[in-house]
């Protein structure tokens, strides 16, 4: 008899997964993980630190909290995944330990992204460079309107394609 449990998520280097695809959990998780760490910024502003120091502490800790992996697990966030997160960074504006200029969730993930593969068709050393598909003949004989690479696009096969981040971001832009 099998010893072994059946379970239905995963957490691959600090991101969880639902066998549904859904980082749901994962959102709620570090939401709540960084509500905890707000009690600590709270506890920090109680003892006199400026709101520039709680802004500096809110961006090196709670923001890298929520940015981490992003490129991975963001194509798969919903809709309702994003407000929860857009709405954690109203609040901590509100409170005053989050710059009033931070952008909505939605432009910090896609920011990242554009860093990210920015970085990647960039350096050939890369280690994902290699995933890349080949670049496109039809921009070497073909005067095209100028995209942000020089890929060939993958076939759309599915969702599960459509929120790998490589997909994305190759059809990012397209029309």
């Amino acid at each position: 008899m099998s010893r072994i449990t059946r379970t239905t998520s995963l957490n691959i280097l600090g991101v969880t997964l639902t066998a549904s695809l859904s980082v749901s959990d994962h959102i709620r998780g570090v939401l709540s993980n960084c509500s905890q760490t707000l009690y600590a910024i709270r506890v920090l502003h109680s003892h006199g630190l400026c709101e520039a120091g709680l802004q500096t502490v809110f961006q090196s800790v709670i923001m890298a909290k929520l940015m981490y992996a992003s490129s991975a697990w963001s194509g798969f966030a919903t809709a309702a995944d994003r407000q929860r997160v857009n709405a954690f960074l109203r609040s901590s504006k509100r409170w005053g330990f989050c710059r009033p200029d931070t952008s909505t969730f939605e432009v910090l993930l896609e920011n990242s992204d554009q860093q990210l593969f920015c970085k990647i068709t960039n350096n050939m050393h890369h280690v994902l460079h290699s995933l890349l598909p080949p670049p496109s003949s039809a921009t070497q004989h073909y005067e095209l309107q100028q995209r942000t690479h020089n890929r060939e696009l993958p076939d759309h096969t599915g969702r599960l394609t459509d929120s790998n981040f490589l997909t994305r971001m190759l059809y990012n832009d397209t029309y």
